[in-house]
């Protein structure tokens, strides 16, 4: 299907190649368009941003200060509805002879709010002696549709399909009933979607259109070069930023990488077969101390129990009536264990005391955090944004084939993932053409990614590097962490801050192979969790809220 989704995408470029050559009338009225086209946009980009107080308490600890700026709600006319989007800055602190220029930072999702994270500088090692961080104005943003930014898409803030009391995710029979439980959700929701959002939003909301507001923003910044940070997403982002934008891109970090390639539909089957493989990673370890969780002294006791607590809880949720917890609220519980070994702990603590003390509490706890139940900005923005950026199939029998035969092999989130994703079959907005990913010049690129990391698996970031000569690739080996850096681990975050600090990224070497390697972090055992369990930064709870949301990339 994804050679399906591509040749498609070659088609339709084609097609726009083979245009009629215009008159020389019609060749003067477009040339008197782009003038004014060019002319508004020039205005706009220059007027001053108006800084103010932030009103996020964290952000003004940190000495941050809040903006909205004001960019088209349709690219292709300049003049036309504008919206808003909300940033902000931490500017440096080195001397002006230090001064490194702006550092843009996404942090994922698509939907995740990236205001806060103007206060990533903070967390960028010291070398040699230098401030690097310092030496950035930081600048976070909540991309079109998101959080403080307007409007915000909202389509159903009760959304059943994140709440409690979900049905069976693998569907009972091949046939797509509309008035079947998982359908009828889903559907719902893109009804919802239409009648919520009547301003036209839904269909502008594609990541070239984010890439475009960033650009928007570093003119209106006054800097003819920015620097980037993308997280998971955020490096798709990135890639489709210095597609458009190569001569504007001066350093680029990029963490957890989108595989181009399978954009969108088939890069969530890569993620399937990835998060299968780390759940059972975290099987394997927790039997590993069964002293302490006495849960199955072997994997497969572990991943037995584990699924034969889940179907049991499909028979019989417990809980109270307007909050049953079931298979399916089983199966979110423990998301992210697949994605970040610092909640194994915790989690081996929650599936334990369930298990042995019946703690419906516990699973309770769990369930909320995986999920953001009460608000769907960040799910209306993911579908917005991926089920408009590249049309999926709209066949229900493709979905149903692919998705059956990964979770024949894969069942820890196959269908969770399809039924989070199955509303761009139906969406209530056209799919467009997605961009092209292309190296046009981008003069530098750091990459950093766990060589197990599944919400951004590693083939991706060797495809990336084979698209951009200038790019470097840190592999983190072994580890299964999503999108982690500068969060502790010296190798990964002193060669980000080199490369912050002078522009220098570990040599490229020929092969389709990383350039450095680094050691993950130790797995966590039980007996020192307390003391290896520092405070969560702020930078890790604005990153894993972006990022996991059921299964995002």
């Amino acid at each position: 299907m994804r050679k399906t989704l591509l040749c498609t995408a070659a088609a339709i470029s084609l097609t726009v190649l083979t245009l009629a050559v215009p008159t020389v009338a019609q060749a003067k009225t477009a040339s008197v368009a782009t003038a004014k086209t060019a002319s508004v946009a020039t205005a706009a980009s220059t007027i001053p941003v108006s800084w103010g107080a932030c009103s996020s308490t964290s952000l003004k600890n940190a000495g941050a200060e809040c903006a909205k700026i004001s960019v088209p709600l349709d690219w292709s006319k300049p003049s036309g509805t504008q919206i808003k989007i909300a940033i902000s800055r931490v500017k440096h602190t080195v001397p002006a002879s230090q001064y490194q220029g702006i550092m843009l930072v996404n942090p994922g999702g698509p939907g995740g709010s990236g205001l806060g994270l103007s206060v990533l500088g903070k967390y960028v090692p010291d070398r040699h002696g230098k401030d690097v961080g310092g030496a950035y104005d930081w600048i976070g943003f909540d991309p079109r549709g998101v959080g403080s930014s307007e409007p915000a898409v909202s389509c159903n803030p009760t959304y059943p399909g994140a709440g409690y009391n979900r049905p069976n995710y693998v569907p009972s029979t091949s046939t797509y009933n509309i008035s079947d439980p998982w359908p009828s959700i889903t559907n719902k929701y893109t009804t919802d979607c239409a009648a919520n959002n009547s301003a036209g939003i839904l269909r502008h909301m594609t990541t070239k259109d984010v890439a475009k507001d960033m650009n928007r923003i570093r003119q209106r910044l006054g800097r003819s070069q920015m620097n980037y940070y993308g997280f998971s997403y955020g490096t798709y982002l990135g890639q489709v930023y210095a597609s458009m934008f190569p001569n504007q891109l001066r350093r680029v970090v990029f963490d957890g990488t989108v595989d181009p390639r399978g954009v969108w539909y088939g890069d969530n089957l890569d993620q399937d077969v990835a998060f299968d493989r780390n759940i059972n990673i975290w099987f394997a370890w927790i039997a590993k101390h069964d002293d302490a969780y006495h849960l199955g002294t072997t994997k497969t006791g572990v991943k037995n129990l584990f699924y034969k607590t889940r179907d049991a809880l499909y028979a019989n949720p417990v809980g109270p009536s307007d909050k049953k917890l079931g298979g399916a609220e089983w199966t979110d519980a423990f998301l992210y264990a697949g994605y970040y070994q610092s909640t194994w702990t915790d989690l081996a603590d929650v599936f334990s005391s369930f298990i042995n003390n019946n703690d419906v509490d516990a699973l309770d706890g769990a369930f909320l955090d995986a999920t953001g139940y009460g608000d769907d900005n960040g799910y209306a923005v993911y579908l917005g944004v991926q089920c408009t950026d590249v049309a999926w199939p709209t066949s229900w029998t493709t979905w149903y084939k692919d998705n059956s035969a990964i979770n024949a092999i894969a069942p820890y989130e196959t269908w969770s993932n399809a039924w989070y994703n199955e509303s761009c079959r139906h969406w209530p907005a056209p799919a467009h053409v997605p961009m092209r990913i292309k190296d046009l010049g981008v003069k530098s690129m750091l990459m950093i990614e766990e060589t197990l990391d599944a919400a951004t698996p590693y083939p991706g970031s060797l495809e990336v590097r084979k698209r951009f000569a200038k790019a470097s690739l840190v592999a983190v080996t072994s580890g299964t962490t999503h999108a982690n850096s500068l969060n502790g681990n010296a190798c990964v975050d002193n060669t980000i801050a080199d490369y912050l600090l002078t522009g220098v990224r570990p040599r490229r070497t020929s092969g389709n192979h990383a350039d450095k390697y680094c050691k993950a972090l130790p797995t966590p055992t039980p007996e020192t969790a307390a003391k290896q369990a520092a405070p969560q930064s702020q930078i890790s709870k604005l990153l894993i809220k972006a990022n996991t949301h059921m299964l995002r990339p």
